[in-house]
C-alpha cells in the first residue's frame, strides 16, 4: 500500500500518515524495543516519523538515528523545538542539537512546539535562517488555535507547512473554525493522538463500524481521519503489532452510513471549544 502525500506551501510533498514518538526515549532499557519498533514501521512502508526535543529529552530522536541509519532517503522527518528554546539564537542551536540526535543533515519539517513568551518574529527569523542553511526543508507550528494561528501566518508570510494539534472523534473542536481555515489556505493539519490517548480504541460505536469492514475500532478511527483532505494522522505506538493494524487502516474506505453514525456517536460542535492538548 502506498500512503498518499499532501502538498506543503513550498511545493515538498509529505505523506499523509505516520507514526509519531511521544513517550519513546524515556527509558534507556526500552530503547532497543523502540528502534525496533521504528525499523518495523519503516518495512511495513510508514515514511513520516514525526518527534521532539522534548521527547525524552532527545532520547526519542536518538531512538529514531539507530532505526534510521542507512536508510535516511525517501524518510520525512519532523521535529519540534520547545518554547523557552524559540529565540533567534535559541532555536537555531536546539535544531543544530536535533540533527546530531538525529545524525542527519536535514530535517524536513520543524515546528514550534506550542507557544511560549518569544515573539514570533524572533523563532521566525531562527527558521528561515535554518532553511536557507539547509538545515530544515519546511517549518511550522503545534498546538496554536486559531488567533495565535493567523498572527503567526502574517508574519511568517504564508510559508507556515502545517498546525500540529490534537485531533479526534472524540475531539472535534477544531472544525467549528480552525480547520476550516486552514482549508482555505491550503494548510494541511496534522492530527496528533488519534485515539484520545487510548479510550477511541475501545469504543463500542467504533467497534459497531469496524465490524461491518472486518476492521478494528483503531482502524476505523484513523480511516475517518485519513478520509479527510489535507490531513496528516500520526499515531504513536512501540508495539510492532498495534504498528502493522495501524497500517491497515488505510484499506478501510467508510462509508456514507459509517459517517453518519459516527457523527451521531461523536457530535461535531455547534460553537467555539477550547484547543484540546494532550
Amino acid at each position: 500500500m502506498t500512503i498518499p502525500t499532501v502538498s506543503l506551501p513550498s511545493g515538498a510533498r509529505m505523506p499523509t500518515f505516520g507514526i509519531g514518538t511521544w513517550r519513546m526515549g524515556e527509558e534507556r532499557r526500552r530503547r532497543k524495543e523502540e528502534t525496533d519498533a521504528i525499523r518495523h514501521a519503516l518495512d511495513l512502508g510508514f515514511t513520516l516519523i514525526d518527534t521532539a526535543e522534548m521527547y525524552g529529552e532527545g532520547g526519542a530522536e536518538e531512538a529514531i538515528a539507530d532505526a534510521i541509519a542507512r536508510r535516511r532517503d525517501g524518510l520525512f522527518i519532523v521535529s519540534k523545538v520547545y518554547p523557552h528554546n524559540a529565540s533567534r539564537q535559541g532555536a537555531i542551536a536546539a535544531c543544530e542539537r536535533s540533527l546530531a540526535r538525529l545524525r542527519i543533515e536535514r530535517i524536513d519539517l520543524y515546528l514550534l512546539h506550542w507557544m511560549g513568551g518569544v515573539p514570533f518574529e524572533e523563532t521566525i527569523a531562527a527558521f528561515r535562517k535554518l532553511r536557507d542553511d539547509g538545515k530544515i526543508a519546511d517549518w511550522g507550528v503545534s498546538n496554536f488555535d486559531l488567533d495565535d494561528l493567523q498572527s503567526w501566518y502574517d508574519k511568517d508570510g504564508g510559508r507556515c507547512a502545517t498546525n500540529q494539534v490534537m485531533y479526534n472523534l472524540a475531539r472535534r473542536g477544531v472544525e467549528f473554525d480552525l480547520l476550516p481555515w486552514m482549508r482555505q489556505h491550503n494548510m494541511p493539519l496534522m492530527a496528533y493522538s488519534p485515539f484520545d490517548r487510548g479510550p477511541l480504541a475501545r469504543n463500542t460505536a467504533l467497534k459497531t463500524v469496524a465490524d461491518r469492514h472486518g476492521a478494528t475500532p483503531a482502524q476505523v478511527a484513523l480511516a475517518w481521519l485519513l478520509r479527510q483532505p489535507g490531513m496528516i494522522a500520526i499515531p504513536k505506538s512501540a508495539d510492532k503489532q498495534r504498528l502493522t493494524e495501524n497500517f491497515g487502516a488505510l484499506q478501510v474506505k467508510l462509508t456514507d452510513a459509517d459517517l453518519a453514525d459516527l457523527d451521531r456517536a461523536f457530535p461535531p460542535p455547534r460553537g467555539k471549544r477550547s484547543l484540546a492538548m494532550a
